[in-house]
């Protein structure tokens, strides 16, 4: 955004965006993008229903701006809008939290990689007491977090008082109060922080966390918070903190995730570098940052590292196909009417204005300025048995739906077949993971991701840790270790094993166990009990599920009350990383190709819907010849019953 300290985009730009201006429209909400998403993602904690949040606001933008009298405020109408939507957002989920029942209705666990604070601290780099700031705001309740947003973005010259005041309907006055008492809470925060993080700390605190489950809240902080009060070894811990506005000055937004651009316009989810307005991310980097471009307007383009070619967007009857699924989920949508014209806006990138481009496979050379802008193209160690722009053109053109996305949830168990790149595309899924580091031989499809495991104690070493590191953020830990046939560790080894896990993996599950992770002083009740008392990290729960009961609804009800006697037991996020139907009663025995396909159905229906499920994986993707089995693909490429089943899964 133009200016600091909330002066916000020049008056003229919004006036000519308000007036039915196309590329100054797609620049001012370009503009938008990067506080909006601070805003929105900081007062929702990394929530999943951050990209939600953003696009509802985004719209309202568009729907609104027509009626906006005066252009010099629409940096705080802006942030009026988000923090309202913010708002509705809570209220609708306190809503439906109290009409539900069980645990089908539990509130969304949030995906660990997405973690605002934890992002935070990644992305910028922050160290030492800005470190603890970032991960205080974990502690705090959800107004003091939404507040905070707000205040945090005026410290750092985003917004000034009068647009954070305006955006709660507060006087200065008032607004200053509130702004007091949420910075004594954030200092409480720090002392947590700073006690919990210091070691082997004091044993009375220790004893005091024995049965907290690892998850940040205002409860606990208020706990903790009266121990560190009382205890002068804590007190003497926690001296020294300096304020924290001066830890805020000078930190730049948060970058847009590339996850945001990858679930509405796929295309631009290649590898390489991105640049969005001027500002370049890293490869691998996993943001990309929205900043004004040079002189007045421009449209917003993506610049993936290493490549000259471009392929735009496909423009029918002026409006950008492709990126209509950024502000519209289903039909080509989403389009406000300024002065009588089709106004298309598209959140993250807004292609207006095409020229045409030669297409290409995968990078892009966007013009960013005067001129146009193209958008940018941008071995498992266990048994099957076991397991391009064309110019506007003014003929009317029907209305365009577009497919479903795909659930970011929906993943497969690989190992080596012919054609098995091939088939891992066509399945559809989001995710993979063949029981190791590495996947030689397997190519990984576009918007699709490869997570990493440490199979077992033999696998803990140097260059397979750094492997699973280089493939991160992902790990998932042992592969079933309560059984004498995988990787057979007695809770204690894979204790003593676990640091080495946690220095390679940002986000690291439980070891997978076979069955009975619901069980009291099972295997995986035990090891998390240990690592509890170790204060060692686990960020989700891993597990496999068979099933033996072909009926496709006995079956998933069956796996669905697994699903949440696990959740109800650690309270964690769960990766379902093996299921089927397979009974090994006696045996292995499986059920009819049909039978198969209908759980397949069924199952995957369910698993979308369960709040806490993050991840599923279907055992598995290769289908034996001439056997019974739970495969997806033959080897000559075709999918069976099941496989067909999975296709569409979404």
């Amino acid at each position: 955004m133009a200016g600091v300290g909330g002066s916000g985009p020049d008056a003229a730009l919004v006036a000519a965006a308000r007036d039915g201006d196309r590329r100054a429209l797609d620049t001012l909400v370009a503009d938008s993008l990067p506080l909006v998403y601070n805003i929105v993602g900081r007062a929702l904690g990394g929530h999943a229903d951050v990209d939600d949040v953003v696009q509802e606001t985004l719209l309202r933008v568009v729907n609104g701006l027509r009626g906006l009298r005066d252009t010099s405020a629409y940096r705080s109408w802006l942030v009026a809008i988000a923090v309202r939507q913010v708002r509705d957002h809570e209220r609708d989920r306190r809503t439906a939290r109290h009409r539900g029942t069980g645990l089908d209705t539990a509130e969304e666990v949030p995906d660990p990689a997405s973690d605002f604070a934890a992002v935070t601290i990644l992305r910028l780099g922050l160290t030492d007491q800005r470190r603890e700031v970032a991960e205080a705001t974990r502690w705090l309740d959800k107004d003091d977090r939404a507040l905070l947003a707000l205040w945090w973005l005026e410290e750092t010259g985003e917004l000034g008082r009068a647009d954070l005041a305006a955006a709660l309907g507060l006087s200065g006055r008032h607004a200053a109060v509130r702004v007091q008492r949420m910075k004594e809470q954030v200092q409480v925060a720090r002392t947590v922080v700073r006690a919990l993080g210091s070691g082997a700390g004091c044993g009375d605190l220790r004893e005091l966390a024995w049965n907290w489950d690892g998850t940040p809240g205002p409860l606990w902080r208020k706990r903790f918070a009266r121990h560190i009060h009382s205890c002068a070894d804590c007190g003497h811990r926690t001296a020294g903190l300096l304020p924290v506005e001066r830890l805020l000055g000078g930190i730049p937004l948060l970058p847009v995730p590339a996850a945001m651009i990858a679930k509405y316009l796929p295309s631009l989810s290649g590898p390489g570098a991105a640049h969005v307005g001027g500002v370049q991310a890293p490869p691998g980097d996993g943001g990309v940052t929205l900043v004004p471009g040079n002189g007045g307007a421009h449209t917003a383009g993506v610049r993936p590292g290493g490549g000259g070619a471009h392929r735009a967007v496909r423009v029918i009857n002026d409006r950008p196909r492709g990126v209509m699924a950024m502000l519209s989920n289903g039909p080509v949508a989403g389009s406000a009417a300024f002065g009588g014209a089709v106004v298309v806006v598209a959140g993250v990138l807004l292609a207006g204005h095409l020229n045409a481009g030669p297409p290409a496979a995968e990078a892009a050379a966007p013009v960013v300025g005067s001129a146009p802008v193209a958008v940018a193209a941008a071995t498992p160690s266990r048994s099957p048995a076991k397991r391009r722009a064309q110019k506007p053109t003014p003929a009317p053109t029907p209305r365009r739906t577009v497919a479903p996305a795909v659930s970011v949830k929906k993943g497969v168990g690989v190992w080596k077949m012919r054609g098995v790149s091939t088939a891992l595309a066509r399945s559809g899924a989001k995710w993979y993971y063949n029981w190791s580091t590495r996947h030689d031989g397997i190519t990984t499809p576009r918007g699709a991701r490869f997570v990493p495991m440490i199979w077992g104690a033999k696998s803990v070493d140097a260059r397979t840790l750094a492997e699973a590191r280089a493939a991160g953020p992902y790990l998932l830990g042992f592969n079933e270790p309560d059984m004498t046939a995988q990787s057979n560790m007695s809770v204690e080894q894979a204790l003593a094993l676990w640091p080495k896990l946690m220095k390679a993996g940002r986000v690291l599950g439980s070891p997978a166990v076979a069955f009975g992770g619901d069980t009291r002083g099972g295997w995986l009740d035990r090891f998390m009990s240990g690592a509890a008392k170790k204060r060692y990290r686990v960020d989700f729960i891993t597990l496999h599920w068979y099933g033996g009961d072909f009926r496709a609804a006995a079956a998933t009800g069956q796996l669905k009350n697994y699903l949440q006697a696990v959740y109800k037991r650690y309270r964690k996020p769960i990766w379902l990383t093996e299921y089927a139907l397979i009974d090994f009663s006696r045996g292995a025995r499986f059920p009819t190709d049909s039978q198969q396909a209908a759980f397949v159905t069924a199952s995957t229906r369910m698993l979308a819907a369960l709040p806490y499920v993050q991840r599923y994986a279907w055992f598995g993707l290769p289908a034996e010849s001439g056997k019974p089995n739970s495969g997806l693909f033959r080897d000559d490429g075709t999918p069976t019953a099941a496989g067909r089943a999975f296709m569409k899964a979404r």
